[in-house]
């Protein structure tokens, strides 16, 4: 007989037996509140807004503390998640506190994927939790639950009506994680105002489709307040860390010139019941419903896109075993087609670039043909315009040696017609002279000194 069928005829035949005496597994629920106690607990908060609609304020405002924060820009490039985590004790109990701050968020002019990065950061987180859930060996004792509890969506307070942006962002979001809208900053508006805008934001959201948290009411204790704290939705809050002394207790006020805010005061603001649904009456219900609804869709829809189903066509319950089987053969089949597919891709490629380097390398030898034969040329043309430049040369000196020859022969005769020259003058000197002795020596004879 086949285990399951056991099974199911084990659950039919159960029966109920009274008791004669006290066992002691009444003390159940204290073992697993004293157990819980120990261990501790974990929440994880999405704070998604545009900047400056005080996201980390009203977190240091919920839980009575100031977390790390700085300023962020209306600069930013695009939306950023940067998460910090808190260890925090109240009463002897620990809570591991996680906050996911989205930074950037409608700050850029396309506005179109701004959603995108949360949808990623929370698909990634549920994804690090399956694949943990997966392994062989599991340390979930030890295991950081990452999970979004909680998204708390800030809306601008602009009294008018849910921007695109904002539909859009929440309607990726809503089957993904529990979303509890809030009107931010609502001291901006006026009261009447400010419920003219609740209900608007309403009837979008409705109309929209968008499915936001809804406080569970299956359980009597908690059924009437979360009833009434349903119709109060979209909760319109205050944050602030700044006290001031009201009456004999001190409170957290936001003061202006033209009077105070009192966070605290449910006549000014919905910030109570945020703290009262959020923290004090469902925090367990948003740790369950994120594990028991939002993470189980998140895990069917990948297991689905793995192979894996719950039963065959046959309605039979599908084994765990042949599945993996069945699915480890379809991956080797595909692995080993998509590998013969590269082996003749590769054997295709190889052909071609044969071929493209035997094409290169007749080009090349053609080119260096034709580059060899330009060079005979070229040396050819070089060395028959050497030859006519020595000619040229040898005609040059032979011409030089003729000048310089005929040049020393004029050089000669000029000296010779000076010799002749000068000679000729002496002749004419003594002529004279010969003249002038004769002249002078007739009138001293006729004078009578002689």
């Amino acid at each position: 007989m086949a285990a399951t069928e056991i099974v199911r005829q084990m659950g039919e035949g159960c029966r109920s037996l009274p008791l004669s005496a006290h066992v002691g597994f009444d003390s159940l629920p204290d073992q697993l509140v004293t157990k819980s106690v120990n261990h501790g607990f974990c929440f994880n908060i999405l704070c998604v807004g545009e900047t400056g609609l005080g996201k980390s304020t009203l977190m240091d405002t919920l839980f009575n503390t100031k977390f790390e924060s700085e300023p962020n820009s209306h600069s930013q490039p695009g939306v950023q998640l940067k998460s910090s985590t808190y260890d925090l004790t109240e009463s002897n109990v620990r809570l591991k506190l996680t906050v996911i701050n989205s930074i950037g968020f409608g700050d850029q002019i396309n506005k179109e994927d701004s959603y995108k990065p949360i949808v990623e950061f929370i698909d990634s987180q549920y994804e690090a939790y399956l694949q943990e859930e997966l392994k062989i060996k599991r340390v979930f004792h030890n295991y950081h639950d990452s999970r979004i509890h909680a998204c708390l969506y800030f809306i601008a307070p602009t009294g008018h009506s849910l921007k695109s942006l904002d539909l859009v962002t929440m309607k990726k979001l809503d089957s993904k994680v529990n979303i509890i809208p809030i009107i931010a900053k609502s001291d901006a508006i006026s009261k009447s105002e400010l419920t003219k805008f609740k209900i608007k934001i309403t009837s979008e959201l409705v109309s929209n489709g968008v499915q936001i948290y809804q406080f569970p009411t299956d359980d009597e204790t908690v059924a009437e307040i979360n009833g009434t704290m349903n119709a109060h939705l979209p909760f319109a809050v205050v944050g602030s860390t700044e006290e001031a002394k009201i009456g004999n207790k001190m409170m957290k006020v936001r003061q202006y010139p033209w009077g105070t805010i009192q966070v605290e005061n449910e006549s000014h603001c919905d910030f109570i019941k945020l703290r009262e649904m959020l923290i004090r009456v469902n925090m367990e219900d948003l740790r369950e419903q994120t594990h028991t609804h939002h993470y189980e869709l998140y895990r069917r829809c990948k297991l689905e896109e793995m192979g894996f189903k719950d039963t065959d066509p046959d309605s039979k319950p599908f084994s765990l075993q042949e599945t993996y089987e069945a699915k480890r053969n379809e991956f080797l089949g595909d692995l080993q087609k998509k590998e013969e597919e590269m082996r003749q891709m590769f054997v295709q490629r190889v052909k071609e670039k044969e071929a493209e380097l035997k094409e290169a390398e007749k080009e090349l030898h053609e080119k260096f043909d034709r580059l060899k034969k330009l060079h005979q040329e070229e040396k050819k043309k070089l060395e028959d315009k050497k030859k006519s430049l020595d000619d040229e040369v040898n005609e040059f000196k032979k011409r030089k040696t003729a000048t310089e020859l005929l040049q020393s022969q004029q050089a000669g005769g000029s000296q010779t017609l000076k010799r002749e020259k000068e000679r000729k003058n002496c002749y004419l000197c003594a002529v004279l002279q010969l003249i002038l002795l004769s002249a002078a020596w007739g009138s001293w004879s006729g004078s009578g000194f002689l």
